[in-house]
């Protein structure tokens, strides 16, 4: 049986997207090349309940491609995958095709 994480509160669980280190040719890509900081969401969290008791939900859903900041967040190991855990002000925006 798989495990699903449902975040609490605000909270936003991300798959990082790992850019590729070669080329389709086979061409080798310096770590800095893309460093852009991007993952997938996979779960959010139902929203803060503000102090007049009104629900503020998160500004993601599910399947969202997000840009992160360099540094925050906590691991949370899956099964064998590697997953973040984000407040959702915490993350910068959404990335659009």
């Amino acid at each position: 049986m798989a495990r699903r994480l449902i975040p609490c509160l605000n909270r936003v669980l991300v798959e990082k997207i790992i850019p590729p280190s070669k080329t389709t040719a086979g061409i080798l890509l310096p770590e800095t090349s893309s460093k852009l900081n991007s993952g997938k969401v996979v779960a959010v969290g139902p929203g803060l309940v503000d102090k007049s008791g009104n629900k503020v939900p998160v500004g993601v859903k599910e399947g969202d491609t997000v840009l992160l900041p360099e540094y925050g967040g906590t691991e949370v190991k899956l099964g064998d995958k590697q997953y973040h855990l984000f407040r959702d002000e915490d993350i910068l925006g959404t990335l659009h095709d």
